[in-house]
């Protein structure tokens, strides 16, 4: 049985930084994809990157169909690289990292993107909608930028209270 990670919350200074290329799949990576998928569904996300669970590892799991019925179909994207990208949509996203905050965010529409699979093999697909969706915002994880970066300073400053509460939640955590 996989074991449920624990999510890290906003201001935790591990969501703010760059993490660090997969070299090789091992028994233990495998483990952690294992878990990190777990947890996912358990916390009835879409996609979870390792940052959220304080591993600074480029990796990320999504599931594209999973908001529309309960058929699993979990992706491992391993060290992504969007290399195009065309288009623009815009739609309410939120995080498992800052719970209850949901605002409009643009991305763009089409993109494709590099990166290995669970079986070190190289792919390249093209995804459009909420898949490109998901995918920009996971790889934003690894690249320690959070969707509310993506925001206006006025809708930042709205939503300013619930972040200083989840800062505050953070904080609390690190001294226990």
């Amino acid at each position: 049985m996989p074991n449920l990670l624990k999510i890290i919350y906003y201001n935790d200074d591990i969501l703010r930084q760059k993490a660090e290329p997969i070299e090789k799949i091992t028994p233990e990576l495998l483990s952690f994809i294992d878990d990190l998928t777990y947890t996912m569904y358990e916390k009835d996300g879409v996609g979870l990157a390792a940052p959220q669970v304080n591993v600074s590892k480029r990796i990320f799991v999504c599931d594209p169909d999973y908001s529309k019925s309960d058929k699993k179909n979990p992706y491992v994207i391993i060290n992504p690289e969007i290399i195009s990208f065309e288009g623009e949509q815009e739609g309410d996203e939120g995080c498992l990292s800052l719970p209850n905050i949901f605002e409009k965010v643009k991305r763009f529409k089409t993109i494709k993107i590099r990166y290995k699979d669970i079986k070190w093999n190289t792919k390249i697909i093209e995804v459009s909608d909420l898949f490109a969706v998901i995918i920009q915002h996971e790889n934003d994880h690894l690249d320690g930028v959070l969707f509310i970066d993506r925001i206006t300073k006025l809708r930042r400053m709205s939503i300013g209270l619930k972040l200083a509460r989840l800062a505050e939640r953070t904080n609390k955590n690190k001294q226990s």
